[in-house]
């Protein structure tokens, strides 16, 4: 099986774990994706996420976070750039996503950072994903 996105299958296996009320999942690792997990623990979506080693490639496990009442911390993830149709942004034009309510996920030459430290940096780049 081949996979042609697999940021949007990482935000898919995310968002149906979520709404299965499991407490973690795992996905194959891939350094993109270790990136995203550090993005959304340091952002409070998620409460942790570690890497697994397997053959032939690891495993990345990712701790989901609920609030008391069973509601999941991410209500919506939306993939922006996908590999059809590529979204870029210059610095000016990278907006906060729901008012800074939500998180934006943007590929810049210096790594993947949130839509907050992209504007501050001054840093352009592809617009991966949205999350509130």
């Amino acid at each position: 099986m081949s996979m042609t996105d697999p940021i949007a299958d990482l935000l898919t296996r995310i968002r149906n774990a979520h709404m299965a009320k499991h407490d973690r999942l795992d996905v194959p690792s891939s350094k993109l994706k270790v990136e995203i997990c550090r993005l959304l623990k340091q952002e409070g979506y998620i409460r942790n996420f570690r890497l697994i080693e397997g053959t032939p490639i690891g495993s990345l496990r990712i701790l989901l976070r609920y609030d008391q009442r069973g509601t999941p911390a991410i209500s919506h993830l939306h993939r922006v750039s996908k590999p059809g149709r590529r979204v870029y942004r210059g610095a000016d034009a990278i907006r906060p996503v729901r008012n800074g309510l939500g998180l934006g996920i943007i590929s810049t030459s210096q790594g993947l950072v949130s839509d907050k430290d992209a504007r501050e940096r001054r840093l352009g780049g592809e617009v991966l994903c949205e999350i509130w």
